[in-house]
């Protein structure tokens, strides 16, 4: 009987720990998981089908992806970071409007030969929108961005009433 015991409770103890590595990896990558919408500007840019009878055809290409991005704080700015390789540095567009920074852009679809198809196809290609809320007002005026092998990275100064200031506490 113990050891019908230890073994339901080894069980429950798997399934806790798998549940939570779930809840995780769904918390992790609600805000990064972001929509990609087809651009039809150009027929070469189209993706073509999977082959007929291969894997990837039982599955068909996602237009979600996930775009990784970090949200960082110092006392004067926040930095965003976001992982968006395969731009060129004129397919992104950042706007900040009121407390929320909007990154646009669009990654092309290149052939990689006429010959030959797809098994597995995970990239997403077409025009996306990121929207970030920023925890304080910021400087939208004196933000700067930088493209940097397949690294966006954003400096938004805080507003000066949004810094705060430290005030000493004097005797006497």
């Amino acid at each position: 009987m113990d050891r019908l015991n230890e073994l339901k409770h080894g069980l429950e103890e798997t399934w806790h720990s798998l549940g939570e590595g779930w809840r995780q990896v769904l918390d992790r990558a609600s805000g990064a998981l972001t929509r990609f919408t087809p651009s039809g500007r150009d027929k070469r840019e189209e993706i073509p089908p999977p082959a007929a009878g291969s894997a990837s055809a039982e599955f068909p290409s996602s237009s979600w992806a996930l775009l990784a991005g970090d949200l960082y704080e110092d006392a004067d700015k926040f930095v965003v970071r976001l992982e968006v390789p395969g731009l060129d540095k004129q397919d992104l567009d950042i706007e900040v409007r009121g407390d929320v920074l909007v990154v646009r852009g669009e990654k092309r679809y290149e052939q990689e030969s006429s010959s030959g198809h797809y098994r597995i196809r995970q990239c997403a290609f077409g025009r996306f929108h990121r929207s970030i809320p920023l925890p304080l007002p910021v400087l939208a005026n004196k933000t700067a961005a930088h493209y940097r092998n397949g690294v966006l990275r954003i400096e938004l100064p805080k507003a000066e009433h949004a810094r705060g200031r430290r005030i000493e506490v004097r005797t006497g």
